[in-house]
C-alpha cells in the first residue's frame, strides 16, 4: 500500500504495526485528545481535513466561456477582418461577443455563488475529545493526534488507528471494492501489511457498518488514503445522467455546425464571395446553431430549483442532488411519523390471555431505558416516554426499585432488559421487547397469547411484550444467559395513528411514478394495517428473518415484489437499497435513526428530517424541515421541473436555431449577397438567448412530471430535423415576399429576415414549451412572457435605432409587419398541427439501467469533506 507521510512522520502502515501507546507517543498525543490550542496549531500546519474546495472562481468561469473553439475560431477571423480592412463589422462582432460570454459569464458566476453559499451551510461533523472532553467539531478541522469516537453510521472522518473497539465493522468499498464489511479490532498486524488487512486502522471516507470504537488520527485530507484518490479524480466531479446528456447533445450540435459550416464555405468560395465575409459569415452560422447559454441555463436551473425545494422546506447538500431526486422511482420509508402521526400513546397493559395485567406495566417501567430519579424520569425512545407518562400509580412503585444493571437494545435481540430489586429485597430480570423474541425466551407461553397478539396486530397496535424471573438476591450484574427462561408478564400496548395527510402525499407520490416501500421495525400486520387504512396497495409483507439467508437472486426477487419489510436490521435495509439500484431503479431512503444510516448511504438520495439523529442528518443528501411525504412529494416534483425546462430550452434552440441557419446556408447558395452579415446572426443569437434566460422559473404541464425524465439524443435529434425545417419554411416565405413584395435590397432583406428570425424564435417558445395549447390549457410564467415581450421589443427597436447603420439596417415599411403578424400567426397554427403529427405515437422510453461506478461513489464521498479554503495537495511518502 501506498504509506501517508504527515507532518508528523506518521503513516498508517507505522500505525498500524505499533501498538497503541507507541502510536500516541509518535504523535505527541494522548488517549484524552489534544487541547483546543494545540489542534489549532497543528491545524494551521496540516490545513484542513478536505479533499474539496468549493472557493468559486471567477477565472475559471470566465474560461468555460471562453472554452468554445467555435467561438475562439470566430474570434480570430474578426482580428484578421479588422487588420485586413472590415474594422467596422469587426467591432461590432467583437462588442456582441463580449455581450454574449459576459452573459453567459453573469449567469453562471451567480449560479457558482449559490452552489458555494449551499456547501457553506452544510456542516458535517465527528465527535472528538478536545481538552479532555468530548465535542462534536467540523470534519475540516481534524488533525493528526486528535481522538475520535465512532458509532453504528459514521463515516470515518480522517485515517486513525484504533485505540478501542467493541464488534466494530466497516464497510471499506469506497477503497477497496470490498462489499463485505471488514472487522475491527486495536490489536497491531505485523509491517507490511496490505491496506485491505489493516485490520486495527479505519479510512477516511469508509462507513461504520456495526459496532463503535476510539482511534487516533494519523492522517487527514488529501494525505489520507481515500484523500489521495479523490484527489486524483480532480476537483470536477463525475458526470451525471443529466450532464453526460448535455455532452452527448453537444456532440450533435458540433456535428451539425461542422457540416453546415464546411457547406457553406464551399458554397461562397464557389462563388467567388471573399474568403474572410465567408469565414465569418460560416462561423457566425456555426455559433448561432449553438446553444451558449446553455450551461448558464442548467446552472439557473439548479440554482432556482434550491430556493425554490428551501421555500416549500427541502434544503439540499449539492446541487446536483435535485437532479437526483427529481429521478427517484422507488421511495423506501419507514413508518413512524412518516406515515403515522409519531405521537405514540400507551393504550393499555394487558395479560397473555387479553384481561388487564397491572403487573406488566410495572415490569414494562422497570424495564425501560431512563435518567432520572422520581419526577425526573428523561426516556430514551417515544415509546418508554409515553410509557411513563401514563405511568400513574405504577411510576410511584417502580421508583421505589433501584436498578442495578441493564443490556441495552440492538436490533440482533430486539429487547432490553433490566436488573432491579425491589423494596423488599427482592432482585428481578424484566425483559422487554419485540414479542417474538420475547416470548422465544420464556419456558413456557400459553395458547392464548398468541391469539391476543393476532387480535391486536390485526387491530394496528404496537405491542411490547414483557417478561421477568427471580435471581439470587446477591446479584447485581447482568449476562446475556439472564434473558432465558423467563415467566410472561404480559403486552403494552401503543397506537400511533395513521396520518391524515399521507394518504394524499402517497396519492402525489404514485402520480409522479414512484413506488413506495415500508422498511420499519415494528410488526409486519401493524404496516400492512397501516398501509391498507392509507389505501396503500401493498404487494405483501415479509420479515427480516425471511430475508436471511437469501442469495442475491432471491433477495432481489422479494425486494421487487414486497411492500413492506418488517422487522429488518440496519444491514438488511442498506441491502435492500442496493439491490433495488442494482437492477437500474434509482432509489430515494427516508430514514430518521442512527440504524438508517447504512442505507442512508447506500441510497441514490439519502433523505432525512431537521429533527433526525446527527448522523442521520449527517449521511443525508437532502433534510426535510418536516417529516412529511408531501413536502418528500415537493421536493421530486421540483427536480423534474428542473430537468423538463432545461430540456425546453434545448429543444427550442436545437430546432429554431437549426431552422434558421439551414435557411442562411440555403439563401447564401441562391442569392447574390449575404443573407445576414455575421453580426446580425450573432446579435439575433445574444436576443434570442437572453429571451430564454427565463425559462428556469417556467411552468410545467402536470403531465411532465409523472415519471422521471431522461436524456434522449435520438429524440432531440428527430426534433431538431422535424420542427427546424418548418422554421425554414417561413423564413423562405419571408425571402420570396422580401425579394417579390417589397423588392428589397440587401440592407432592407437583412433587416426583414432578421425582425422575423426573431419574432418566430422567440414567440415559438409559447408552443414548443408544452405538448398542449398554449395560453389555454398551459400558461407560460409572466416572467417568459415578459421577457420574450421585452427582447422581441429590443429586436425591432434597434433597426430604428441610432445603432441601425453600424449594424447595417434600415427602416422597415409598415406593410412589412401586417405580413410578419400574419407569418407568426401561420407558423404558431402550423406549428401546433405538426405537434398533433410529432405527438401522435406516445412515447415508451424505458428509462436507462442506471450504474455507477466507483468514480461516483469517490466523489459522492469526498462532497463530505470540502472547504471554503485552498486544499493542500499529498505530502510526499
Amino acid at each position: 500500500m501506498c504509506e501517508v507521510t504527515t507532518v508528523l512522520g506518521l503513516g498508517p502502515g507505522d500505525a498500524a504495526a505499533g501498538d497503541v501507546v507507541d502510536v500516541l507517543a509518535r504523535l505527541q498525543t494522548g488517549s484524552a485528545g489534544l487541547s483546543s490550542a494545540e489542534a489549532a496549531t497543528r491545524l494551521a500546519r496540516t490545513g484542513p481535513n478536505a479533499v474539496r474546495s468549493y472557493r468559486v472562481s471567477a477565472l475559471a468561469v470566465l474560461g468555460r466561456q471562453l472554452r468554445s473553439a467555435l467561438l475562439l475560431l470566430l474570434t480570430v477571423t474578426a482580428v484578421l477582418s479588422f487588420f485586413l480592412g472590415d474594422r467596422s463589422d469587426a467591432v461590432v462582432i467583437g462588442v456582441i461577443l463580449v455581450v454574449s460570454v459576459g452573459l453567459g459569464f453573469a449567469n453562471e458566476y451567480r449560479a457558482e455563488l449559490a452552489t458555494a453559499a449551499l456547501h457553506s451551510r452544510v456542516r458535517h461533523t465527528a465527535t472528538v475529545l478536545r481538552d479532555g472532553a468530548p465535542t462534536r467539531i467540523d470534519v475540516a478541522d481534524l488533525v493528526p493526534g486528535d481522538v475520535v469516537r465512532l458509532v453504528l453510521g459514521d463515516i470515518v472522518p480522517a485515517d486513525m488507528r484504533l485505540l478501542d473497539a467493541s464488534d466494530l465493522e466497516c464497510d471499506e468499498s469506497v477503497l477497496t471494492g470490498e462489499s463485505e464489511p471488514a472487522a475491527k479490532s486495536p490489536e497491531p498486524v505485523p509491517a507490511g501489511t496490505a491496506l485491505a488487512d489493516l485490520t486495527d486502522c479505519v479510512f477516511m471516507g469508509t462507513v461504520v457498518h456495526a459496532g463503535s470504537g476510539t482511534g487516533v488520527v494519523v492522517a487527514t485530507g488529501a494525505d489520507a488514503e481515500f484523500g489521495r484518490i479523490a484527489v486524483g479524480l480532480g476537483e470536477r466531479e463525475p458526470e451525471t445522467e443529466f450532464q453526460t446528456g448535455l455532452r452527448r447533445f453537444s456532440v450533435l450540435l458540433l456535428q451539425v455546425a461542422v457540416v453546415l459550416t464546411t457547406m457553406i464555405v464551399v458554397i461562397n468560395l464557389l462563388l467567388d464571395r471573399p474568403l474572410i465575409e465567408s469565414l465569418l459569415f460560416a462561423l457566425a452560422i456555426a455559433v448561432g446553431i449553438t446553444p451558449q447559454l446553455l450551461p448558464a441555463v442548467v446552472s439557473t436551473a439548479l440554482a432556482t430549483g434550491s430556493r425554490r425545494l428551501a421555500r416549500r422546506k427541502v434544503l439540499v447538500k449539492r446541487l446536483v442532488c435535485i437532479e437526483d431526486l427529481g429521478d427517484v422511482d422507488i421511495l423506501v420509508t419507514d413508518k413512524t411519523g412518516t406515515l403515522t402521526d409519531g405521537r405514540i400513546g400507551f393504550v393499555a397493559a394487558l395479560a397473555p390471555d387479553g384481561k388487564p395485567a397491572p403487573r406488566a406495566l410495572l415490569h414494562g417501567l422497570l424495564a425501560t431505558e431512563t435518567t432520572g430519579g422520581h419526577g425526573a424520569r428523561v426516556a430514551a425512545n417515544a415509546m418508554d416516554a409515553a410509557l411513563w407518562e401514563a405511568a400513574g400509580s405504577a411510576g410511584e412503585v417502580a421508583g421505589d426499585y433501584v436498578r442495578l444493571d441493564g443490556l441495552p437494545f440492538d436490533h440482533d435481540r430486539r429487547m432490553t432488559s433490566s436488573l432491579v430489586r425491589g423494596p423488599d429485597g427482592e432482585t428481578l430480570v424484566v425483559v422487554k421487547g419485540a414479542p417474538e423474541s420475547v416470548l422465544d425466551r420464556c419456558r413456557t407461553v400459553e395458547a392464548a397469547a398468541h391469539g391476543t397478539l393476532e387480535r391486536l396486530f390485526a387491530q394496528g397496535s404496537r405491542v411490547v411484550a414483557v417478561a421477568a424471573k427471580p435471581v439470587p438476591a446477591h446479584r447485581d450484574r447482568m449476562c446475556p444467559d439472564d434473558e432465558r427462561d423467563l415467566v410472561p408478564s404480559g403486552f403494552l400496548v401503543f397506537l400511533d395513528r395513521p396520518k391524515v395527510s399521507a394518504a394524499e402525499s402517497l396519492s402525489r407520490l404514485a402520480g409522479l411514478g414512484i413506488t413506495v416501500k415500508v422498511a420499519t421495525g415494528d410488526n409486519p400486520k401493524v404496516a400492512e394495517k397501516v398501509c391498507a387504512d392509507l389505501g396503500l396497495v401493498s404487494g405483501g409483507s415479509v420479515t427480516g428473518a425471511d430475508l436471511e439467508g437469501l442469495d442475491d437472486v432471491e433477495f432481489a426477487e422479494i425486494a421487487r415484489r414486497a411492500t413492506v419489510f418488517a422487522r429488518v436490521s440496519p444491514e438488511q435495509k442498506a441491502r435492500l437499497v442496493r439491490t433495488l439500484r442494482a437492477h437500474g431503479r434509482s432509489v430515494g431512503f427516508m430514514g430518521d435513526g442512527v440504524n438508517d444510516a447504512l442505507a442512508l448511504h447506500a441510497a441514490d438520495v439519502g433523505i432525512s428530517v431537521d429533527s433526525a439523529t446527527d448522523v442521520a442528518k449527517d449521511a443525508a443528501d437532502v433534510v426535510l424541515l418536516e417529516k412529511d411525504l408531501g413536502v418528500l412529494a415537493d421536493g421530486v416534483t421540483e427536480g423534474r421541473r428542473t430537468f423538463t425546462n432545461t430540456i425546453k430550452y434545448v429543444l427550442m434552440s436545437t430546432s429554431s436555431n437549426f431552422g434558421n441557419m439551414f435557411s442562411a446556408a440555403a439563401a447564401s447558395a441562391v442569392l447574390k449577397f449575404l443573407p445576414m452579415l455575421p453580426s446580425q446572426i450573432l446579435l439575433n443569437n445574444l436576443l434570442y438567448d437572453t429571451s430564454q434566460l427565463a425559462i428556469p422559473g417556467d411552468r410545467v404541464d402536470e403531465e411532465q412530471l409523472h415519471a422521471p425524465s431522461h436524456w434522449d439524443i435520438s429524440f432531440i435529434r428527430r426534433f431538431m430535423l422535424f420542427f427546424g425545417p418548418i422554421s425554414s419554411l417561413f423564413d423562405f416565405l419571408t425571402f420570396g415576399i422580401m425579394l417579390g413584395v417589397f423588392q428589397a435590397g440587401p440592407e432592407l432583406f437583412r433587416t426583414g429576415w432578421f425582425v422575423e428570425s426573431l419574432a418566430t424564435q422567440t414567440l415559438i417558445v409559447f408552443a414548443i414549451r408544452t405538448r398542449r395549447t398554449p395560453f389555454l390549457r398551459s400558461r407560460p410564467s409572466w416572467t417568459l412572457v415578459a421577457t420574450v415581450a421585452t427582447v422581441l421589443a429590443v429586436g425591432i427597436g434597434i433597426t430604428v435605432s441610432p445603432l441601425a447603420d453600424d449594424l447595417g439596417f434600415v427602416p422597415l415599411p409598415a406593410g412589412f409587419f401586417l405580413t410578419l403578424v400574419v407569418l407568426v400567426i401561420g407558423y404558431l397554427v402550423l406549428i401546433e398541427f405538426a405537434k398533433q403529427v410529432f405527438y401522435a405515437e406516445p412515447l415508451r422510453h424505458l428509462p436507462p439501467v442506471r450504474w455507477r461506478g466507483d468514480d461516483h461513489r469517490v466523489h459522492r464521498r469526498a462532497s463530505r469533506f470540502s472547504t471554503a479554503v485552498r486544499v493542500p495537495p499529498p505530502t510526499a511518502g
